[in-house]
């Protein structure tokens, strides 16, 4: 079943990108949008839960990567499952995020 391994890598690609913004913002000590605010994703949440929030997303990242499968940084589809996983959820971040700091304005020359 080594589709499933491509979707567990994709997956996988989306919670670690999820990470990124969620613990930089946590250790910096800022609060940042996440599911457990109030309202969910679009009310803010302390830099101690951003820190955790991005850490599990790390290690759920990391088992959907590592654990699944035998993942091969030199496997193409390998990498491709992951970096569409990675590209996806960061076009979404970025949009659901822009809406809250200023990303989603039309750049001037």
């Amino acid at each position: 079943m080594e589709w499933l391994h491509f979707v567990s890598y994709f997956f996988g690609g989306a919670f670690l990108t999820n990470a990124v913004p969620h613990f930089v913002a946590g250790v910096m000590g800022a609060p940042f949008q996440s599911p457990f605010a109030k309202p969910s994703g679009e009310g803010l949440s302390s830099s101690t839960v951003n820190v955790l929030w991005g850490f599990l997303n790390l290690v759920v990242g990391y088992v959907l990567v590592c654990h699944v499968g035998d993942f091969d940084l030199r496997g193409t589809s390998d990498v491709v499952s992951l970096g569409l996983g990675i590209l996806i959820i960061g076009l979404l971040s970025a949009r659901l995020f822009g809406r809250f700091h200023g990303g989603n304005t039309p750049e001037h020359s």
